[in-house]
């Protein structure tokens, strides 16, 4: 795969991200203001329809009640790139430095440890190798 590729494909799932974030967030403001439409949407949006958020939103167009929320949710997707996207690269950067920091550091520990099962399938190992010779 190429780089351009999984950039694609990332800037893709970050935008279905967003849009779900954006979603999640109108149905909390929604609860307060409006408990009514509020269920509408949470119920229209189970079921897995905002695993793609371009989809999620052309079907929304086309429901009732839900073309005055496409609007709004289009606004807050907007805002929250807005804020969020220019912290997102050393962030993940870092988280990933750090994971992969921790998980090289585990695997080490697992490879020092010798335990004496271990040791005997090795040893036992060798000493076939060392009998076919």
């Amino acid at each position: 795969m190429q780089p351009k590729d999984i950039v694609r494909d990332t800037a893709k799932v970050v935008k279905n991200y967003l849009t779900y974030q954006a979603v999640k967030l109108i149905i909390d403001q929604l609860t307060e203001t409006n408990p009514g439409e509020a269920i509408w949407l949470r119920q229209y949006s189970s079921g897995g329809k905002l695993q793609d958020g371009e989809k999620y939103i052309e079907g929304l167009m086309s429901e009732l009640q839900g073309k005055k929320l496409v609007m709004r949710i289009l606004t807050v997707r907007d805002n929250l790139a807005e804020q969020v996207l220019e912290y997102i690269p050393e962030m993940v950067s870092s988280s990933i430095k750090q994971a992969n920091l921790e998980h090289r550091r585990r695997l080490l520990e697992r490879l020092t440890q010798s335990s004496p099962q271990a040791n005997n399938t090795e040893l036992d190992a060798k000493e076939s190798s060392d009998e076919n010779n």
